[in-house]
């Protein structure tokens, strides 16, 4: 197979992953906010408020890739590696949306074990208050962080979109990869979920009310599975960019770069999965959260939609009347 051949499968497969992954996943996240927002049991929940943060990042990533793949279609790269500007631009949102993406699991799943500890104050050290700073602290840090290090980007006319400093690139290797975007939230991620799932294996013990039983029961899965997933996608693409930015292949050895292309088509499309596999983890997972789903598709979004369509109808009604009066009139008057 050609060097040609291979970069076609590799345009191909980003493509159609692209458009399908985002395109649910755009409709997921969406999902989930609307559920999360107009379900009364949910307001005040701390790992929800982070679920909903994450779900809006997920968003925004969402969009930032289908403009790459848009631009992919249109002119066969995403031009990334032909503008300075557009190749940091680039990097700083992808970066910001997925660290706020990583730690907001991280903070859903912590926020999840105090939530449903056997000790009160335990409980209790957690608050919205602290939640919302939390995330507006950790997006803002991110931000910042995202910029700065978008600056050491630059374009390679061999190798493209590429790290050009070497402190930068000694610090993506041993420091951002592989503890910042990749361990720490991890673990963070993973042992506080499964704290959690020890918890509320407990609750039935303590006296608790089983309505807030239910939801912790429920919130407490979701959390844990999503974790789950986030895990297992994000492991191997952490990898791959502490190998890709230390061995960039340069364009001048077409089957290597061919090849190169087509690994980080594959594990760039396990970040997508990431970002917009959410929602489908939690229909899957929670039983009751499908009903949510459904009273609030069903129930209140058509129901809305119904009510607004009928309103412009019955507004549009006696527009036409009056302007068929007005015409008999003047007739009459002719």
């Amino acid at each position: 197979m050609s060097s040609s051949d291979i970069l076609r499968i590799s345009t191909q497969y980003t493509l159609y992953n692209a458009y399908a992954v985002l395109s649910l996943g755009i409709l997921g996240n969406i999902i989930n906010i609307l559920v999360f927002l107009r379900i009364k049991l949910f307001r005040g929940n701390r790992s929800v408020f982070f679920l909903i943060v994450e779900s809006f990042s997920n968003v925004g990533y969402e969009i930032v890739s289908l403009i790459l793949t848009i631009l992919t279609s249109v002119y066969g790269d995403d031009g990334t590696g032909r503008s300075d500007p557009w190749c940091k631009i680039k990097f700083m949102l992808a970066q910001v949306f997925l660290l706020i993406t990583y730690f907001m699991i991280g903070c859903a799943s912590a926020d999840q074990f105090f939530s449903t500890h056997s000790y009160f104050n335990r409980q209790q050290c957690c608050t919205m208050k602290l939640a919302r700073y939390s995330a507006f602290i950790i997006s803002f840090i991110w931000l910042i962080h995202s910029i700065a290090f978008a600056l050491f980007f630059n374009v390679e006319p061999s190798v493209g979109c590429v790290i050009s400093n070497t402190n930068a690139l000694r610090y993506a290797t041993f420091f951002f990869y592989p503890v910042i975007a990749g361990f720490l939230p991890m673990i963070i991620a993973a042992l506080f979920s499964l704290f959690a799932f020890r918890n509320v294996r407990r609750i039935v013990r303590r006296q608790v009310p089983i309505v807030r039983r239910r939801l912790d029961r429920q919130m407490t899965a979701m959390v844990f599975t999503r974790v789950i997933f986030f895990i297992c996608l994000i492991f191997p693409y952490s990898f791959y960019r502490i190998y890709a930015i230390n061995h960039p292949t340069s364009r001048t050895q077409p089957l290597p770069y061919a090849i190169a292309q087509l690994i980080q088509a594959i594990f760039l499309s396990l970040v997508r999965i990431n970002s917009g596999v959410n929602f489908y983890i939690f229909v899957l997972t929670s039983s009751q959260f499908r009903r949510q789903v459904k009273f609030v598709l069903v129930k209140k979004c058509w129901k809305q939609i119904k009510r607004t369509l009928a309103g412009v109808n019955n507004q549009t009604a006696p527009n036409q009347t009056e302007y068929e009066e007005s015409h008999r009139e003047s007739d009459k008057n002719a």
